[in-house]
């Protein structure tokens, strides 16, 4: 029997001026050489538990710790966080918030450093992180210039270069595209099958690692925990990744915990519905209305210097549609977005049309209008713009005076954004401060602060990241809300056009018309989101994947399947 890395007996948790704890009386155990992953709804408590491993919590966050957390042999009550740092290394959700060099090969040399380690080990130990993480072309380049992705396995391979015997990540790809995420997860997974790291990981996009787990650990939000096998666990758990839908939807007793599992088992099942992938020739398709045009991108053009960051683009977008826009860290979408807004100096012709209601009540002709030389008054009415860090945009004490501001701001009636995030679904007491708000509230605040103006063109810059499977279906009403109109967004709560960058297939999938591809700063696909992730491996949500060449989406689209009895739930057994 394998002995554990880490022990939690009779943990509870209580942070500073709680009158409960967070986490109570938990039992846990990790083997060495396993991979744990932690899952729960958006604070249930994982960032905390997370933080108990290595000490942090309580030595420096306050509170209260009861029970003892033994971490390689070493109780945390006695050893402080520097005293673990050669047996536990972490890395946190923003790898850029945690460097402190300029370089690469500095970034990973500091914790050495640090630790006191002699010149000649640290350089011996700097080339094998290199190699082992696959990063030696990059030992010069500033981290400032690094993607996603790479900035990513830099803050990993900083923390195994003290040679920890335990390494703990919290949410390592969620602001990276599937195929970075995979190059992280592949470089984690190595670390643990060749060299028997212990991983503990917390995650919310589930699809993407919990294939390589060997235990989950579940918190329901409740203070406790559940630990157990991933495919028994998830299949209870209240997040809910596409293969723990798929099997509720279809009655498993147990959680397929990767696309070829679930594969196998619903062809062994003959549970696949006879529908047909699009043909190649219509794939990329996108039957565009110009009637219905309310933005018009020509020959867009963003540059930093000798870098073309989006290439004379052209792109139009149509009143009550949600369109996505994907593509791998760094292909230009954030800076298409900033220069639709106005906020990046930028090239080309960006047209929005409004119609807003005029002073005296009459409804102004419909007219174009370049949002970038707009007033500040008008371009909030033609396009709106929530960025990747939404809290950014909060700065007031308080919910109601965040409410009331934008009111002014938007020249609304008063109640107006109070009104809209209520229609949003959420209830935030007026004199909550937002900076006590979960990652989905802020989200929905700073939406409703944003939709006050009542925008023709709504943006939305990687809205999911930190959030859980429920806050994403929620934002996906949401999303469809302001679209439709429903009072939400729009001249006089007519509909609007919403434009979403992600890196998250699933939430495009449920979400969302229409997808567009960029690369290197140019549109490479653009059509129907059903004819472009059925025809990409990458951007494929796993719906699709499993049940290939039926183009079915989501759960959702696989339970109508199942309850539709015209629809021929057999298909003949073969190679794909």
């Amino acid at each position: 029997m394998t002995a554990p890395a880490l022990v939690l007996d009779d943990v509870s948790i209580t942070l500073p001026d709680a009158d409960r704890p967070v986490l109570s009386h938990l039992n846990l155990a990790v083997r060495e050489g396993d991979l744990a992953l932690v899952v729960g709804r958006t604070g249930s408590g994982k960032s905390t538990l997370l933080g108990a491993l290595n000490g942090l919590v309580p030595h420096f966050s306050g509170g209260r710790l009861d029970g003892s957390v033994t971490v390689a042999g070493l109780d945390t009550r006695s050893h402080r966080p520097r005293d673990l740092a050669d047996v536990i290394g972490v890395v946190g959700q923003n790898p850029m918030a945690g460097f402190v060099t300029d370089t690469v090969e500095d970034e990973i040399a500091y914790g050495m450093e640090q630790l006191g380690i002699s010149s000649s080990i640290m350089r011996k130990r700097v080339e094998e992180t290199l190699d082992l993480l696959n990063i030696a072309d990059l030992r010069s380049r500033p981290l400032l210039d690094l993607s996603g992705g790479q900035q990513q396995r830099v803050a990993i391979a900083s923390v195994l270069a003290a040679q920890p015997r335990i390494l703990v990540l919290d949410e390592p790809t969620s602001a990276l595209d599937p195929t970075a995420a995979q190059d992280v997860l592949a470089s984690i997974t190595t670390l643990v099958d060749d060299v028997g790291l212990t991983v503990v990981l917390a995650e919310h996009r589930l699809e993407r690692v919990m294939h390589a787990a060997d235990t989950v650990i579940w918190l329901p939000g409740d203070s406790t925990a559940v630990q157990g096998d991933p495919s028994e666990v998830l299949l209870r758990a209240d997040v809910t990744p596409p293969l723990a839908q798929l099997a509720r939807v279809l009655g498993w007793d147990s959680v397929p915990l990767s696309v070829r599992r679930a594969r196998r088992r619903v062809r062994a099942a003959g549970q696949v519905p006879a529908r047909s992938a699009p043909e190649p020739t219509e794939a990329l398709s996108w039957a565009a209305d110009p009637a219905a045009d309310v933005m018009r991108l020509e020959n867009l053009s963003v540059s930093y210097g000798d870098l073309n960051a989006v290439d004379r683009v052209d792109l139009t977008l149509q009143s009550g549609t949600v369109t996505t826009l994907m593509g791998r860290n760094g292909a230009g979408k954030s800076s298409l977005m900033w220069a639709v807004q106005g906020a990046t100096r930028s090239s080309g012709s960006v047209r929005v049309r409004s119609s807003h209601t005029a002073s005296g009540g009459d409804v102004a002709q419909p007219g174009w209008t370049d949002p970038r030389t707009a007033s500040p008054e008008q371009a909030r009415r033609l396009v709106t713009l929530v960025p990747q860090a939404a809290a950014d945009l909060l700065y007031l004490p308080s919910v109601g005076a965040e409410c009331q501001q934008a009111d002014r701001e938007s020249e609304a009636d008063p109640g107006t954004t109070a009104s809209i995030l209520h229609r949003l679904g959420v209830e935030l007491p007026a004199e909550r401060d937002p900076r006590d708000l979960s990652e989905g509230q802020r989200l929905a605040l700073v939406l409703a602060i944003q939709l006050a103006a009542r925008p023709s063109v709504v943006l939305l810059d990687e809205p999911t990241r930190g959030l859980d499977y429920a806050m994403k279906a929620q934002l996906s009403l949401i999303v469809r809300a302001i679209a439709d109109g429903s009072g939400l967004a729009g001249p006089a709560g007519s509909p609007a056009a919403v434009l979403i960058s992600t890196h998250d297939v699933e939430f495009a999938a449920m979400s969302s018309d229409r997808t567009v591809v960029m690369a290197d700063g140019q549109i490479v696909a653009d059509g129907t989101t059903r004819s472009v992730c059925t025809s990409s491996p990458a951007f494929s949500p796993q719906m699709a994947k499993v049940f290939h060449p039926a183009d079915l989406l989501t759960p959702g689209e696989v339970a109508e399947a199942m309850a539709d009895p015209s629809v021929d739930l057999t298909v003949e057994r073969g190679p794909r």
